[in-house]
């Protein structure tokens, strides 16, 4: 999202995109902290062909289609803050579309005072997609926003192709990048609830709860099954959002255990969030060699994933990686994901990942914050981690260090930083423990090692008797000490 933007302004309110888009980049082969990531080489050998796209016009059996790349058209309108911020929202729109597979063909923005209630953009500007449609052969429309299921519907009857809307599209990059059982039944929840209202019929022939004399004179005998096609599908969502509910309600029992083993070790945690593509996946792979997949892409990372690591002093945390944020981040995304999301409620640091490439780095921080306050993470000790730092602009990384004077400033790609995000972290992760001073004899080194990895080593000196340590540990550790402990200690 680095690249330069081209934009032409036209008469009037429209802003229209240069044809000549460019498909997402792939990224540079990174060094041997991503690891062997076959998964992304999997999805690389699926990529689509640019250049061809689906048949508009339909044809009797569906398989003998053939399996060609949608080409889009993107809709939005501009209502709140500046062009630059309009320019932001639609780059970002073009992105997702990319993620998705399709090919962006032209975007048209318009600026108004709020939607049209009827068929998102005006009348006027509806003619005008139609025909820039049929000119650039395109075959769905993707607009920046959550339409109403009237508003999808009239859009569809007067253009003449698919029209899907914002939320439909991050849904459907979730549906290809989701892999485990969890990530998929979320993912599933949340396509569900975002069908639910947007059912459609087919007209009242289908409705024949009939009967009686209300019936017109039917009468027994000619009543019909009592549901309309839709309240039956209806029916059907319900139940299976009731069964998805049950199986992520078990599956985040599991990770609960898992959480409450941890803290039994007393193993401090930290996660990972941020902005989509800001790099966090890159950034777990350099601080934990966890070698997760990797890519120049949005919503790449979808299944939390947790590594151990250990801070500059030795001490052992453990690391966890998980989805990305994004603006206006849809509501049945957050709740469908609140489990996942949980695990950077109850950690103990939250290592927020900022893109300083991105033309709106300060937007991601909004949006990411707003996210965080949502699942209620807001009180959770941050810390702000600036990446993508070689290929940022100077200006920018100085407005970067001067609005966040405590933010570490990385390259996940490079390395550059991380040493000192490394002593950050340890400094972040200090454990308010019980200050104990002990004389540990020699053949108990196990003593030491749980110093190390759950406590702080303030000094330590080698006696004749044993090693004399002062240090900060938790309760356990300090009831383990309590037969060696001694009055004093000598400093270093």
């Amino acid at each position: 999202m680095g690249q330069q933007k081209s934009w032409r302004t036209e008469a009037g309110d429209c802003l229209l995109m240069s044809n000549k888009t460019s498909q997402t980049q792939l990224p540079q082969a990174l060094d041997d902290y991503d690891g062997d990531q076959l998964e992304l080489e999997e999805r690389l050998s699926l990529r689509r062909v640019a250049g061809m796209s689906t048949q508009v016009a339909d044809i009797t059996e569906v398989e003998y289609r053939d399996l060609q790349l949608e080409r889009v058209v993107l809709v939005s309108v501009w209502s709140v803050g500046s062009q630059q911020d309009a320019d932001n929202a639609m780059w970002e729109l073009k992105m997702l579309a990319e993620t998705a597979g399709s090919l962006v063909l032209d975007a048209l923005v318009q600026r108004r005072s709020s939607p049209d209630s009827a068929t998102y953009v005006g009348s006027g500007k509806v003619q005008e997609l139609r025909t820039l449609v049929r000119e650039c052969g395109a075959d769905t429309v993707i607009c920046d926003g959550e339409l109403e299921p009237a508003q999808l519907r009239n859009l569809e009857d007067q253009i003449g192709v698919k029209v899907i809307d914002r939320t439909s599209l991050i849904l459907d990059i979730f549906a290809q990048h989701a892999h485990s059982a969890e990530g998929k039944a979320q993912v599933e929840m949340a396509q569900l609830q975002y069908l639910r209202h947007r059912l459609r019929g087919w007209g009242g022939n289908l409705s024949r709860q009939v009967g009686g004399r209300a019936a017109g004179g039917v009468g027994i005998g000619g009543r019909g099954p009592g549901e309309t096609k839709i309240e039956i599908d209806r029916r059907r969502i319900n139940s299976r959002i009731a069964v998805l509910r049950r199986k992520l309600r078990d599956l985040d029992q599991t990770r609960a255990t898992q959480r409450v083993l941890r803290r039994k070790n007393r193993i401090p945690s930290a996660a990972l969030v941020g902005y989509t593509n800001a790099g966090k996946s890159s950034l777990l792979n350099r601080l934990t060699s966890a070698g997760v997949m990797v890519d120049n892409a949005l919503f790449v990372t979808l299944d939390p994933t947790t590594r151990r690591a250990a801070t500059a002093d030795g001490r052992v945390f453990t690391l966890t990686d998980t989805v990305g944020f994004i603006r206006a981040l849809p509501h049945n995304l957050v709740e469908a994901f609140r489990s996942t999301l949980e695990e950077s409620v109850d950690a103990d640091l939250l290592l927020h990942v900022v893109d300083g490439s991105d033309t709106d780095p300060f937007g991601q921080v909004g949006a990411v914050r707003t996210v965080l306050n949502e699942i209620g993470a807001a009180n959770v000790a941050e810390l702000l981690v600036v990446n993508k730092t070689d290929a940022a602009p100077a200006d920018q990384l100085l407005a970067l260090r001067g609005r966040f004077p405590d933010a570490v400033f990385v390259s996940a790609r490079t390395g550059e930083g991380i040493d000192a995000l490394e002593q950050a972290i340890s400094e972040r992760l200090a454990i308010a423990g019980i200050e104990v001073a002990a004389l540990i004899p020699y053949s108990r080194g196990d003593l030491i090692d749980q110093i190390h990895r759950n406590g702080e080593l303030v000094s330590s000196e080698h006696t004749e008797a044993g090693t004399l340590v002062a240090a900060r540990v938790d309760a356990a550790v300090a009831a383990m000490l309590a037969p060696y402990q001694c009055a004093a200690v000598a400093q270093n």
